[in-house]
């Protein structure tokens, strides 16, 4: 599964090698000063917006790669019936949002804050 990482600076998604095959792209890094906002959204679809533009969506199961909306692109790996971990991104980023699923959303959240010196949620 799909990990966020801070490393030397960025945020990174780390995809395992059937996720990288999916979304076709390696792993995702944005610097950590563009992260606005980190949050658990405890049902996955909510994390989802707009429409897929590169990857591959499989209603109800997962969704790994990219989504186009009015704001911009969001990167996805998310899986049905986990919660996820939502970054929303500064503009100029490469990506407006990160989705990521993860087994400990509240650990990953408060290690993404504190690396990008946010406030506690």
């Amino acid at each position: 599964m799909a990990r966020l990482v801070v490393e030397d600076g960025e945020l990174v998604v780390r995809l395992v090698w059937w996720e990288r095959m999916a979304a076709r792209q390696g792993e995702v890094r944005v610097p950590l000063d563009a992260v606005r906002e980190v949050a658990v959204e405890r049902f996955w679809w909510r994390a989802l917006r707009g429409t897929p533009l590169r990857g591959t969506c499989m209603p109800g199961l997962s969704c790994t790669g990219t989504r186009r909306h009015a704001v911009g692109v969001d990167f996805t790996a998310v899986r049905a019936r986990r919660p996820v971990v939502r970054v929303e991104l500064a503009r100029g980023a490469p990506f407006a949002r990160l989705a990521v699923s993860a087994d400990a959303p509240e650990a990953v959240c408060g290690a993404v804050r504190s690396a990008a010196g946010l406030p506690a949620g």
